[in-house]
């Protein structure tokens, strides 16, 4: 039996509700803008200018319906989406899922881990050495001993430190009409750059470790009102799916619109001034610096070590999750290192595995590559598997997916499996 809803949320003040609502969601939109995406859209600007902008807008809607349905996925079973998946679909497939995706999150953990060190080696002098040890525990130890409260609240306004590339944009004062025709009018080029950049722009923003950490966060968000066992979080209120679905929403469309500034400022600057060969966003922040100021460049590089603070635990917490709920092991940030050793041993591993990447001296690029190839081919697939369970009624109920969930739903699905052939084809 479902437990009443939190009426703390529900304030009469609009506005005061609104931010009571936001968690979730904000916090998955926001680690989508990880320091790999930095990369992908800095050099998305510097490369194209503004021709990428209107994929900022093309894919909201996209992203944010995938990541609604696995919301309630989450909300509507009491269970994350490898243990729904595992419940009612062959396992064998979600197995291979979990590794790949503990694969290509070590890979994504340790690019970010790289771009941290270096933006903190161009501002402190402090080398990589030291840093990404220091970063690494950091991080494990804000997880493991904090509460789940105190965790999700350092999560929600981490997500804070994104306004830094809106400012930095505004710093570079670019030319708004231009801007506004990019946004909305697409230019579609054919040629190996554009594709290749619209590839790896859709790869980053659907992203499968985004699929995992919605659902799983919202079972911890349910824990935390006191819903301890499966049969009291099952099951979902009207006013708990509009909650999530305002969520949702806003955490897609500030992540997308942090994408937008990123490439908006980058393309104002550095492609602007012929500066289109960077390859990673410690050289994109660099680059800044005489073309938009002082400003523009500390904004643009405390924003990095900000997005990685935030986006590396999301990383480490969806593999954990899905691991953890394909096993039957017990999950939960809210969990003490004893009683849930198996679920923060592999989160452990996946930060340690990062680091020491990072110290090997790994190609950060390499690393980014692989993650990248790792995630487009599990992807398309995963998105099946989701669609099914969110059309499932056996396992949804009378809250299986809309006709506008599905229209969005099926087309992210679609986009994702071309991107994953185009990618094929285009890769060297």
């Amino acid at each position: 039996m479902r437990n009443p809803p939190d009426i703390d949320r529900h304030s009469h003040n609009p506005l005061v509700r609104y931010f009571r609502i936001l968690g979730p969601g904000l916090v998955t939109g926001a680690a989508d803008d990880d320091p790999s995406g930095i990369t992908t859209y800095s050099v998305a600007g510097a490369s194209l200018g503004y021709g990428m902008l209107w994929m900022a807008l093309a894919t909201f809607p996209l992203m944010a319906a995938v990541q609604l349905i696995c919301a309630r996925i989450g909300l509507v079973t009491g269970r994350g989406l490898a243990a729904a998946i595992r419940s009612h679909y062959p396992r064998p497939f979600i197995y291979v899922a979990c590794v790949l995706l503990l694969v290509a999150n070590v890979f994504n953990i340790a690019a970010d881990l790289s771009g941290m060190a270096g933006v903190m080696h161009m501002l402190t002098g402090v080398p990589p050495l030291v840093s990404v040890p220091a970063l690494g525990l950091l991080i494990l130890l804000t997880t493991v001993y904090t509460t789940y409260a105190s965790f999700a609240q350092y999560l929600k306004w981490l997500t804070a430190v994104l306004f830094a590339y809106i400012l930095t944009a505004f710093l570079a004062r670019p030319d708004w009409w231009q801007v506004a025709v990019a946004t909305f009018v697409p230019r579609l080029g054919w040629d190996s750059l554009h594709m290749t950049t619209m590839v790896a722009v859709l790869g980053t923003t659907i992203s499968p470790y985004l699929f995992f950490w919605q659902a799983s966060h919202e079972v911890e968000e349910e824990k935390a009102r006191g819903r301890r066992t499966v049969a009291h979080r099952r099951g979902a209120t009207a006013h708990e799916l509009a909650d999530a679905r305002l969520d949702v929403a806003t955490g897609m469309f500030f992540s997308n619109l942090v994408m937008f500034f990123i490439i908006l400022a980058t393309g104002a600057t550095l492609h602007a001034s012929g500066r289109s060969e960077i390859e990673s966003a410690r050289q994109a922040a660099e680059a800044l610096r005489p073309l938009a100021g002082d400003g523009a460049y500390l904004l643009f590089a405390m924003g990095l070590i900000g997005t990685g603070l935030l986006a590396v635990p999301v990383l480490a917490g969806s593999a954990s999750f899905a691991i953890a709920e394909v096993f039957g092991w017990r999950s939960g940030l809210d969990l003490t290192p004893r009683r849930g050793r198996r679920f923060y041993l592999v989160f452990a591993g996946a930060v340690v595995a990062g680091m020491a990447l990072n110290l090997a001296g790994t190609n950060p690029i390499r690393m980014l590559f692989l993650s990248a190839v790792v995630n487009g081919l599990l992807a398309p697939p995963l998105l099946l598997l989701v669609m099914l369970v969110g059309n499932n009624r056996a396992i949804m109920g009378e809250h299986a997916n809309g006709p506008w969930l599905n229209l969005l739903g099926w087309l992210a699905t679609a986009l994702m499996f071309l991107a994953a052939l185009a990618f094929l084809v285009i890769s060297p």
